[in-house]
């Protein structure tokens, strides 16, 4: 009973300082996971599921408790609100937890952290969420179609509205369904190391699922370990977790023998070491970035999948850096954006967003690519990605940097697996929508620097 308790305070507190304090989800996530590592693999599961679940199902959950609260959620203490969501979410979603443990528990953690006068509260009302679950509706949709989704797949009314009007109610019904689905885990085979059988050989050896993901990269979806650190072929180099829409821009960017390349906002460098495996040991990709902490990682990374081709260094990518001026063949320019095509995996994402933020970050890359334009040279090629789905960024951004500078879009669509191809691929751009279990959210477009 005692480790029960204690695992629901370890959520309670990764919800705290998510949702109160506003620290990043998946960073919170997996330090309390690295803390209480001694736990069994079914505690530190239910510890992942319940606190992601939470924090995923957020508006959602507040939905449910205001249709049975006197008081509003966002009028609660914060401790109280989110001993109630994530016993909601228990309630709702885990079919594994009995609803009646879900309360008691809740009352129990209510007590213990000092609310002893508001256990019959919380007791209660859980109790009368548990009696009429079957009685909860969502909006109608008739009366107001943005409110409705925002409720049925808990994301921000402003959000989805902006996704109808760019994509279509379809399209985002369909990417907003997406989101709430299990992510898979995918990883990048280093061939340059090891060929791609032997890799998949150490997995399954280690009883590792291997499923392949059929894009034209040596690439796998896994599952059946514990954690990626404790896989051997992790540990020595021969594999990196990169996701798919990711390792598409290592192969649209199409290295040749002994290129340079710059990757001008790397970290944690999983772009940079895929470009440095095409290059088979020659060439040279520098991975910059802006601080020492985000090179360090790259560094990490480098480390352990042998890289020698591939140098970090920090470097601000809104400084020229003069000496680097028309030498690159390929520059990479994976810039900072919103992230609203990684919401699957960071659900936080969607709460700490806004249009005014965008609009920054908008501004911010085109401030790089202004910068970072001069190190192509003439003939060779730039590639803009963001992992966001959001035109302002995206769309905008690809139409004023072709109509400013000597760049021309280049056809991808050989690159291209063909479950990706639509209509702009030609064109020299495609905007990837999330599909869980398959890839993230992605933007990639290819520019050629036009010869003197």
């Amino acid at each position: 009973m005692t480790k029960s308790v204690n695992t629901r305070e370890i959520i309670l507190d990764i919800l705290m300082q998510v949702m109160e304090q506003g620290d990043f989800c998946h960073i919170t996530i997996s330090q309390a996971l690295k803390k209480y590592q001694y736990l069994e693999k079914q505690e530190r599961s239910f510890i992942k599921r319940t606190a992601e679940g939470t924090i995923e199902e957020q508006i959602y959950l507040d939905y449910v408790i205001n249709k049975f609260s006197s008081i509003a959620v966002k009028k609660m203490k914060p401790v109280i609100r989110n001993i109630l969501r994530m016993a909601v979410y228990q309630i709702i979603f885990m079919d594994s937890v009995p609803n009646s443990a879900a309360c008691d528990e809740a009352v129990k953690l209510t007590k213990k952290r000092g609310f002893f006068t508001l256990k019959g509260f919380v007791n209660g009302l859980l109790r009368n969420i548990d009696r009429h679950l079957i009685e909860i509706e969502l909006p109608a949709k008739k009366e107001d179609v943005t409110y409705y989704y925002s409720i049925k797949y808990s994301m921000p009314e402003w959000l989805v509205k902006k996704w109808i009007k760019s994509y279509g109610e379809e399209q985002t019904d369909n990417m907003l369904s997406e989101f709430l689905k299990e992510s898979k885990v995918s990883v990048r085979c280093n061939t340059s190391l090891k060929s791609e059988e032997d890799i998949r050989r150490m997995l399954e050896e280690e009883n590792v699922i291997c499923e392949p993901a059929d894009i034209g990269v040596p690439a796998y979806y896994i599952s059946g370990y514990d954690y990626i650190e404790s896989l051997s072929a992790f540990r020595e180099g021969y594999i990196q977790v990169q996701d798919i829409s990711s390792m598409l821009v290592g192969k649209i960017a199409d290295p040749a023998q002994d290129n340079y390349v710059i990757d001008v906002c790397a970290a944690p460098g999983g772009k940079s070491l895929h470009i440095a495996d095409l290059l088979k040991d020659t060439g040279c990709v520098e991975a910059r970035d802006l601080t020492m902490q985000k090179v360090m990682l790259i560094k990490e990374n480098i480390e352990r999948c042998h890289a020698n081709n591939v140098v970090a260094v920090v470097k601000d990518a809104l400084e020229l850096d003069e000496t680097a001026i028309d030498r690159a063949d390929i520059v990479i320019c994976d810039l900072p954006c919103s992230g609203l095509g990684i919401i699957g995996r960071k659900a936080d994402i969607k709460y700490k967003v806004d249009e005014e933020k965008i609009e920054q970050l908008a501004n911010l890359q085109r401030e790089i690519l202004k910068v970072v334009q001069n190190y192509v040279k003439p003939g060779g090629c730039l590639i803009f990605s963001t992992c966001t789905v959001n035109q302002t960024e995206n769309d905008e951004n690809v139409r004023w940097f072709e109509e400013n500078y000597g760049f021309e879009l280049e056809s991808i669509e050989e690159y291209l697996p063909e479950k990706f191809r639509n209509r702009t691929g030609d064109r020299g751009y495609i905007q990837i929508f999330p599909k869980a279990g398959e890839n993230d959210g992605f933007f990639i477009s290819k520019f050629r620097r036009k010869k003197v």
